[in-house]
């Protein structure tokens, strides 16, 4: 860097470089936002071994989850107004307000309509240079929403130094009036991005306010976990450490929870992947079924490690294990048959990424079109049975 020292600069040219500086800002996140909509209609995060744009996002570009999730929500959002773009690149709105009205932009939202240009631009020209906490009043005038249903919860504040049964103390941390709550791996991508948010109570007199869901690191392999309970939960907690009697001391709750999970987890490997530790002897199958076996899939499954299998050029595996699918190699429509040799795990995003060089872009987009109409599920994928795991 040849640029003089900040600590060099008078007043006067240190406030000048500044507003400089942000202004050029807002034409460069403009067109990285608009690219960012550009790389995701074209599906590029596919070829590049992501499942999403999202994790394309964090993973190649090196972004944070706050910083993604602004920008493909803006992009979303821009891809059918243009006018966010403008109003982003002349300062008028910035990124923060933009994610706020991107919600009134995208018909792929809550079943929004398309919006009408006309109340873009409104909207766009109510919201200039007005802050995030100013756009949020000016869209509660706009677009009230019903009142919060009212409740009543238990919840002493504890003292800072006071450890609670899960090994952490209460975080004593700003709570905004609506906390966003999300799943980052998944919610952004392919389909459309949530906001999904839940109440938080006004403040109380004898403490500051609490967060209500949370997973966070504590130090190396140790996390702390945060929730709240209805009363029938915390009836069935109850019931449980009665169970468990002497087995797990009362107050360990992560030893409860931990051999609830794993009991589940039984249960979930059962359906998604036929997983047992007394497998029947395989049935023969129908000529012409597209049914995947049960000792299939279990072969599948250990064989590709509960991950998609799909591998870019570059030697990048996808590291996606949630919402996968069978995926036969060789089509069921060209005579792939269900069997371990001819039979794979990808995620939703790299199965319709093969069947689109397999089958065309265009084919494929009117197939998924169908699908969202409710006119007819496609019959014909990379995979053709496409079938996913439950």
């Amino acid at each position: 860097m040849n640029s003089v020292p900040v600590s060099r600069l008078s007043n006067e040219v240190l406030v000048c470089e500044l507003r400089t500086s942000v202004a050029q800002d807002g034409p460069h996140t403009a067109r990285q936002v608009e690219l960012m909509a550009e790389v995701e209609r074209r599906r590029l995060f596919a070829p590049a071994g992501y499942p999403s744009m999202f994790a394309f996002c964090i993973g190649e570009l090196h972004l944070s989850e706050d910083a993604a999730y602004k920008r493909i929500r803006v992009a979303r959002a821009a891809r059918r107004s243009p006018r966010v773009l403008v109003a982003l690149a002349e300062g008028h709105v910035h990124l923060s307000g933009l994610t706020l009205l991107a919600h009134y932009f995208n018909p792929a939202v809550k079943g929004t309509p398309i919006p009408d240009p006309a109340m873009v631009d409104e909207l766009l020209t109510a919201a200039t240079h007005k802050s995030r906490r100013q756009i949020e009043r000016l869209l509660a005038e706009r677009f009230p929403r019903p009142d919060v249903h009212a409740e009543v919860r238990q919840l002493p504040p504890a003292p800072a130094d006071q450890v609670t049964a899960l090994g952490v103390a209460r975080p004593f941390e700003r709570c905004a009036h609506a906390q966003t709550v999300t799943n980052t791996g998944t919610e952004l991508a392919p389909g459309p991005v949530g906001d999904p948010v839940i109440p938080c109570p006004a403040p109380v007199a004898s403490g500051p306010a609490i967060e209500y869901s949370r997973v966070a690191p504590l130090s190396p392999q140790r996390y702390g976990v945060q929730f709240t309970l209805d009363e029938a939960g915390h009836d069935l907690l109850r019931h449980v450490q009665d169970l468990l009697g002497h087995e797990v001391p009362r107050g360990d709750l992560a030893e409860v929870f931990v051999r609830a999970l794993k009991a589940y987890a039984v249960q979930l490997e059962r359906v998604k992947f036929a997983a047992t530790e007394r497998p029947r002897p395989p049935r023969r199958q129908k000529p012409g079924s597209r049914h995947v076996p049960a000792h299939v899939k279990r072969a599948v499954r250990k064989r590709d490690k509960g991950q998609c299998t799909h591998v870019s050029d570059s030697g990048r595996r996808c590291e996606a294990r949630s919402d996968l699918e069978y995926d036969h190699v060789l089509e069921f429509a060209r005579g792939g048959d269900s069997t371990v040799s001819n039979i794979r795990l990808r995620c939703r995003a790299h199965n319709q990424h093969t069947a689109e060089r397999t089958y065309g872009a265009e084919f494929m987009r009117h197939k998924r079109a169908q699908a969202a109409a409710g006119q007819s599920r496609p019959t014909t994928t990379a995979s053709s049975a496409q079938t996913p795991v439950p």
